[in-house]
């Protein structure tokens, strides 16, 4: 959670963490603090992050703005050059800031250090595809003979949620900053310290104004949406968030790419492997981050025969699960990352109850953990809920997962594709070719078979969702080229 302050008074325990904004390559304070506390311990403030105004948010889109040209003139393979050697400035720091990432998010520790590897791998991948930034098309035909090459679009905006933020943002930063762009990057409110810190490592090795960093309300920052020198914004959130930051966005027709909720399924055929690997995989793809994955599976379509065998396997799976404090190396769930999102949860298993689902709570909780007023809840399994049920319509983004038993796939492949959300599926099947020609129907951005979730995601491809998951691709050849337009010299000869 956070809140608003005037002074920033000292932390207890951990060393005190105070971030600025970062505006033209210089650390720039506020008259106000933002107070983060932990998830696990909110009496606990974990640091404080600048407040900007909306006068500061304007300067750091003009230092991109003034920054751009130089960047966007330098050859691609010199600003690959420029960032790769930038990155090289987050060695040796990442035990420090994963630390402070899990007393911030609430993440267990482990999940917290691999976020910090995400960020690397991802820009290098990027930075693995700038070739592909000098290539020119030709076209021929007398009387006309045109090239197509790609510009920078400018200055970017790039909005992270708080579950992975500095993973997501590996998944845009370094698309947009190789293309030729300049960047103004938005943290999230609840989880702004170990990004901040992150970035100002980063942004040490690059010119000046070429990345920017804002904390800050929401009225505070919206210049960063609604500025005409703002050319894309970039999102990751909730749906209901898009569609705000796309209305902003079209006050000036930037461009947008809208990486939003998914309802992700996971279809279960007769013939999957349940097999303790299997089982984990599922576990690991539905409860990760305690749930708290765009991608993670969010409910389990199981054929009837095989539904008593999965409900019995998921159940012994999730009662080994301990759920803590990220910190302790016991635990291997963290708490919710707000209450907000612990109640909401909360209340969708109060209805399912209500309206007759078996709501099984699975798994333990930590000593002292029920007592310390942190936002945890157990694994649940919600066994056969009707499909009208919150739980199964929207997606949770908690440690909670319906089980729906099937008897006809294709109805289960018609409510799916139809569904509002369209970002990722799952498909269980020992045979690997029905498996693909199952998953080759489901129009879901990213389809993984035996396997879901961030875990098994392959950074080479683009991601993103159908219908109300999203707006356009990130990562690979396509994200790359997302960040660019198509530029056409026509000549007559």
């Amino acid at each position: 959670m956070s809140e608003r302050i005037h002074t920033a008074p000292q932390e207890t325990g951990e060393a005190p963490v105070r971030t600025g904004l970062l505006i033209d390559g210089k650390t720039v304070e506020t008259e106000e603090w933002t107070a983060v506390r932990n998830p696990a311990a909110p009496d606990l403030v974990v640091g404080h992050a600048a407040a900007a105004t909306p006068e500061q948010a304007r300067a750091a889109v003009a230092a991109a703005d003034a920054a751009f040209p130089a960047w966007a003139a330098m050859p691609a393979r010199r600003r690959a050059e420029i960032i790769s050697e930038a990155l090289t400035l987050l060695d040796g720091s990442e035990a420090e800031r994963a630390a402070l990432m899990t007393r911030e998010n609430g993440k267990i520790s482990f999940e917290s250090q691999v976020e910090m590897g995400v960020f690397v791998a991802r820009t290098r991948a990027a930075i693995d595809l700038v070739d592909s930034l000098d290539q020119v098309r030709r076209l021929d035909g007398p009387p006309l003979t045109s090239y197509i090459h790609r510009l920078p679009m400018g200055v970017v905006t790039v909005i992270v949620p708080f579950n992975w933020p500095i993973a997501i943002l590996g998944a845009s930063l370094p698309y947009a900053l190789l293309a030729g762009n300049t960047a103004v990057v938005k943290p999230p409110p609840t989880v702004p310290l170990a990004l901040v810190r992150t970035l100002e490592l980063f942004a040490a090795g690059l010119p000046a104004g070429v990345l920017n960093v804002v904390t800050g309300s929401n009225e505070a920052v919206a210049p960063l949406l609604t500025d005409p020198r703002v050319r894309k914004i970039v999102f990751t959130g909730s749906t209901a968030a898009g569609k705000h930051i796309m209305a902003a966005a079209a006050q000036n027709l930037a461009s947008v790419t809208l990486e939003l909720g998914g309802n992700d399924p996971a279809i279960v055929l007769d013939d999957a492997v349940l097999d303790q690997e299997h089982i984990g995989r599922l576990v690991q793809g539905a409860f990760l981050t305690s749930g708290q994955v765009c991608m993670a599976v969010k409910r389990v379509y199981v054929h009837r025969s095989r539904y008593d065998e999965l409900v019995d396997a998921l159940s012994s799976a999730l009662d080994t699960q301990r759920v803590g404090p990220g910190d302790d190396p016991a635990s291997t769930m963290g708490p919710l990352n707000s209450a907000g999102q612990r109640d909401k949860v909360a209340a969708m298993l109060a209805q399912a109850a209500g309206a007759g689902a078996e709501v099984r709570e699975l798994g333990t909780l930590a000593p002292g953990a029920a007592t310390s007023k942190g936002h945890f809840l157990r694994p649940t399994l919600v066994l056969d809920p009707d499909t009208g049920l919150r739980i199964v319509t929207e997606e949770q983004f908690g440690p909670a997962l319906p089980i729906l038993p099937f008897d006809d796939v294709d109805s289960v492949l018609h409510h799916v594709n139809n569904d509002w959300s369209g970002l990722c599926s799952s498909v269980w099947s020992a045979d690997a070719a029905r498996a693909a020609a199952l998953a080759e129907r489901l129009r879901t951005g990213t389809t993984w078979i035996n396997h879901a979730n961030a875990v098994a995601c392959d950074d080479r491809a683009p991601f993103g969702g159908f219908r109300q998951s999203g707006i356009g691709r990130e990562m690979g050849p396509e994200g790359l080229l997302s960040f660019t337009e198509a530029h056409t010299i026509t000549t007559h000869g």
